[in-house]
């Protein structure tokens, strides 16, 4: 039985063959995992993965990871070559062996650009455009390796935020950097292998900054957190957004704010079903916060399609007509932001299915812990 790597592959290939080029070339990142099953950080050492549009995709290597990269992908062609030889020779070869040294070569979209210029530079006769069409296009619908990793890193987010909740007002008193120490903590006890992304604690006016992370503030009495977070599992990331009051209560005007964007994350969702856009989604929520007096507070798209990339097609923005279909995921997530009061953000991860969708996540969504 192929593995779900080969059988990305396979998909990968069907594409060139209908006209999208000759073959694609990965380095190490999301895409070299989707299609090898080969997980690493890039380094100043050339590692690329040649697949063409016909036949046995090929790994070039340094020869300190020929064992690791027989372990762990499916791929048996790796041509390896030791520190001190010309790794483009082998690049140059396997273009040669592939017939594609004259042909259109898609790049990695995140490769280095001493790699790229290097690969041009080896293939003087290609013509070279990125990959990144080709590759969104297979990204965004995961299959059930996927979407079971996914799953499982929701879960994980699920108990952190349970956890926090069940604090109540002994967060009074911690500094938001504190508290997202503690939340990192949290994630990996739970089973996180990593964060999705930098733990964002943000209390008070603080909270009005969409990205803002952490600091030095004290969280106070009423103080608004919102608390956006998530870990990896399998290499898949979480990414769940509660906002809340540990103890005391509000500011005069929060408790609507929060409820109008609960009602929009919701009528957002309830719109989400197959041949639906991506921009409908939006304007759902968009619609919800416009009517309720905050359609200026909302200045973020309602969401992203999450997988290997934490941020990723497809996008749930206006002007996005790319129509749903079952198996994509992405996220849910309008917020209101008052500038030097507070903000409110509320996020879950959804997967479409053959009749609406799902929700990845099931945590209360009150602000009251």
């Amino acid at each position: 039985m192929h593995s779900p790597f080969e059988r990305r592959t396979r998909r990968l290939q069907q594409r060139l063959q209908d006209g999208a080029g000759d073959a694609v070339v990965c380095f190490p990142s999301p895409n070299l995992y989707y299609l090898a099953g080969f997980w690493e950080e890039p380094m100043e050492r050339p590692l690329y993965c040649i697949v063409p549009a016909d036949g046995q995709p090929a790994l070039v290597a340094p020869t300190l990871y020929h064992e690791q990269l027989a372990d762990e992908t499916w791929i048996e062609d790796i041509r390896s070559y030791d520190d001190g030889e010309n790794p483009n020779e082998l690049v140059e070869a396997v273009a040669t062996e592939f017939a594609i040294a004259d042909g259109t070569l898609l790049l990695d979209p995140t490769m280095w650009a001493m790699f790229s210029e290097s690969l041009r530079n080896t293939l003087p006769a290609a013509s070279f455009r990125l990959a990144d069409a080709v590759m969104d296009g297979l990204r965004e619908t995961k299959d059930d390796a996927e979407l079971d990793a996914l799953r499982r890193a929701a879960a994980v987010a699920d108990e952190v935020v349970l956890g926090l909740r069940e604090r109540g007002s002994d967060v009074v008193g911690m500094t938001e950097t504190e508290l997202a120490r503690d939340i990192e903590r949290r994630l990996v006890e739970a089973g996180g292998d990593e964060l999705s992304f930098d733990v964002i604690a943000a209390a008070g006016k603080n909270g009005a900054k969409p990205h803002y992370r952490h600091g030095d503030r004290d969280i106070q009495t009423g103080d608004p957190v919102v608390l956006d977070f998530g870990a990896r599992v399998d290499h898949y990331p979480s990414d769940q957004t509660r906002t809340v009051v540990f103890d005391g209560e509000p500011p005069a005007g929060y408790d609507d704010a929060h409820q109008a964007v609960v009602d929009a994350q919701q009528a957002a969702v309830d719109a989400v079903e197959p041949g639906v856009t991506a921009e409908t989604i939006d304007a759902a929520a968009r619609d919800v916060l416009e009517n309720r007096g905050y359609g200026e507070a909302f200045v973020h798209r309602t969401g992203h399609g999450v997988g290997l990339d934490v941020h990723e097609a497809p996008y749930i923005v206006q002007g996005n007509d790319t129509e749903l279909e079952p198996g994509m995921v992405f996220s849910v997530e309008p917020g209101v932001y008052l500038e030097g009061e507070y903000g409110v953000r509320i996020e879950d991860l959804v997967v479409v299915t053959e009749d609406g969708c799902e929700r990845l996540n099931d945590t209360p969504r009150d602000w009251r812990v």
